[in-house]
């Protein structure tokens, strides 16, 4: 390439790289900013509105913990009886005031059984917090392979036009010197402009794929740059239990919130009844008494049947959801681990003998192009070989990360997990 050259080739490698002096962003820092530098810790806290709301909803729960563990409040009466009558009851001579303390005892183990569906609703939702810790996870690592897949094809589709804009440059000197036919020229222009739309494009759907990372915590891409190099995502080395998986885990806790549930209703069909302690002062003579009392509900009619039996169903149908989770959970970590193998092994094969054949039969054919021993199509043909195994090997790539991602949030468990 000649020195008047440079200037365009400092301009396309300035397209594809980052900014100098720009901040990187790493899969380490995405993670970060989305608040899940410590996945682990579940308390960790974040401004981060997908986040939020879930945390809020367990913090909901828990203050119900502190509600169901409240037993019933005494009530007091005031009652004024037998004045602003006629005869013997005219103003207030006959008047008698009745002072009582009542209270409400619970029977049938209401407050145990509201207690305890209360901690399993809890627990629903501290794993539900979980699970969208581990999903918001997912995506990031997904949302940055595809941001990551875009820079890598936004660096090819640069060096593209790098290289056909010095194809088409030789072979206008080659029709010049009059070497090749002009239909040379033409057809080396042509792949000049397609290579300069397909870089357009791939700008965009770099402009896309950034956007798409940062929403996940940000409404407005950062200035942080996009590594073209893809990050090295470790899947889980011990067997993968869809016991102890998050899905799996939540289908349990929402089983067992259902059994809860149904305790709690049967103890709502038992009544309560209310004892209550006073005094009674008559007006007329200035005399005092004690008066007891007691009363509780006749369940005739409504033993809170209806709502036991919608209990006792939704147990049915959590039961049933629980099964087809494991099974699911089966399956899908059984696809992602085949998975992650494939592309791993089609990375493998494309870096170590595709893409390394394809660059020297690429150079051998334009050291043979510039000595005019292959016509310009050759050259082409061979640089769009190249080029396509180039592609496959960044689209393996985002595949193998994509699998290993899923891997890691198929393992991620919650808090006491398997204790």
């Amino acid at each position: 390439m000649s020195f008047r050259h440079w200037p365009m080739a400092v301009a396309a490698l300035a397209l594809a790289s980052p900014a100098f002096g720009q901040e990187t962003l790493s899969l380490e820092d995405a993670l970060a900013r989305a608040g899940l530098s410590s996945e682990a810790d579940t308390s960790a806290s974040s401004d981060n509105p997908r986040l939020i709301g879930p945390v809020a909803e367990a913090d909901a729960a828990q203050a119900r913990i502190d509600q169901a563990r409240l037993r019933p409040n005494p009530q007091l009466s005031v009652e004024v009886e037998d004045f602003a009558g006629s005869g013997a009851f005219t103003g207030l001579r006959a008047t008698e005031y009745t002072l009582a303390i009542g209270q409400q005892f619970e029977l049938g183990g209401k407050r145990s059984a509201r207690i305890e569906a209360a901690e399993a609703l809890a627990s629903v939702a501290n794993t539900r917090t979980d699970l969208t810790r581990a999903d918001l996870a997912l995506f990031v690592r997904t949302r940055y392979l595809a941001a990551v897949s875009s820079e890598a094809r936004l660096k090819l589709a640069a060096e593209v036009v790098e290289r056909n804009r010095e194809l088409a440059r030789i072979a206008q000197a080659l029709v010049e010197a009059g070497r090749e036919p002009p239909l040379r020229a033409m057809r080396a222009q042509a792949a000049l402009a397609e290579a300069e739309a397909d870089e357009q494009a791939a700008k965009a759907a770099s402009m896309a794929a950034r956007t798409a990372l940062f929403a996940l915590w940000s409404d407005e891409p950062g200035s942080q740059s996009i590594p073209s190099a893809f990050p090295a995502i470790a899947i889980p080395s011990d067997e993968i239990g869809p016991e102890n998986g998050l899905s799996y885990r939540l289908a349990r806790d929402e089983r067992e919130a259902a059994r809860a549930m149904i305790s709690r209703e049967r103890s709502l069909g038992v009544p309560d009844p209310t004892f209550s302690a006073g005094i009674r002062q008559f007006e007329e003579s200035g005399d005092t008494a004690f008066i007891v009392g007691v009363s509780i509900p006749l369940p005739f009619s409504n033993r809170n049947q209806g709502n036991v039996r919608a209990a006792e169903a939704e147990l049915r149908a959590a039961t049933a959801r629980e099964a087809v989770v494991l099974a699911e959970l089966r399956q899908r970590i059984a696809q992602a681990r085949s998975d992650y193998l494939a592309a791993d092994s089609r990375v493998e094969t494309l870096s170590q003998a595709s893409l390394p054949q394809a660059e020297e039969a690429l150079r051998l054919v334009q050291i043979g192009y510039r000595a005019g021993r292959f016509p310009l199509i050759e050259v082409l043909n061979t640089a769009e070989a190249r080029d396509a195994i180039r592609a496959s090997l960044i689209e393996a790539k985002e595949e193998r990360g994509r699998a290993a991602a899923l891997l890691i949030r198929l393992a991620t468990q919650s808090q006491g997990a398997g204790q």
